[in-house]
């Protein structure tokens, strides 16, 4: 690919995945003039609606940047919030393997399978951001003292956590609505079946049958006729 082509291929690539993600219900999109301008930058906020989530209820604003070398290269992500995680740089930043370059690192201890690939997406990215929340990797921490308060004072840890899953529900815009559940609800179960068959008439369900039915009787009238007649003969005999 050219390098005239690979700013275009990588903004319609990303538009692409930013209008799917637009209908899911976890991600709320900043609509403002710069992301309206420049769609290698993004600003978001993800939300865990989960309640054995630690940081259940919480809206994290975030910002995921690309280059114009996407989807060859992974893109970088940054909370907005200060979160205490032992996978999350104070910057924000996160530590985990699918925003690293694509190729095994040796010295990480990496395989390619883990890292980055131009198969994975924005989705997949954000999608294991809200997995790490819940599930961190404290072998390699990037956050070493979150690290070792969450193996070693567990419940300090949870508290810091649904502490600042509160904190961050003053960024909820005045116009929008938490949601409450990422399943959605059954449809309405349809208690009409009594009205359709009121007001149905027997012409609308009339397939036929009572024509077979008349014929079968006729048949039945004249094989009794015969019956009788056989019984008359042997009389007159």
């Amino acid at each position: 690919m050219s390098r005239t082509a690979a700013p275009t291929g990588a903004k319609t690539r990303l538009m692409s995945e930013m209008k799917a993600l637009r209908k899911e219900t976890w991600i709320h999109f900043h609509d403002d003039d710069d992301q309206d301008s420049n769609i290698l930058k993004w600003h978001f906020a993800l939300m865990v609606i989960n309640s054995d989530s630690p940081f259940n209820g919480g809206y994290f604003k975030a910002e995921m940047t690309f280059t114009d070398e996407y989807p060859y290269q992974p893109p970088k992500f940054r909370f907005l919030i200060p979160i205490t995680h032992p996978n999350i740089y104070p910057d924000g930043q996160l530590c985990i393997s699918i925003l690293h370059k694509p190729g095994e690192d040796i010295t990480s201890g990496e395989e390619a399978s883990e890292r980055w690939s131009p198969l994975q997406g924005a989705e997949s990215v954000l999608r294991s951001v809200l997995l790490l929340l819940d599930d961190p990797e404290i072998n390699s921490p990037a956050n070493v003292d979150a690290g070792v308060m969450y193996r070693d004072r567990r419940g300090e840890y949870l508290e810091k956590a649904t502490e600042t899953a509160a904190r961050s529900k003053k960024d909820v815009p005045a116009d929008f609505e938490m949601p409450t559940s990422f399943v959605e609800a059954p449809p309405p179960k349809q208690d009409d079946d009594a009205d359709f068959w009121a007001g149905s008439s027997d012409e609308e369900f009339d397939f036929g049958g009572s024509d077979t039915g008349d014929e079968d009787e006729m048949d039945f009238d004249d094989d009794e006729g015969e019956g009788e007649g056989s019984d008359e003969d042997e009389d007159d005999k």
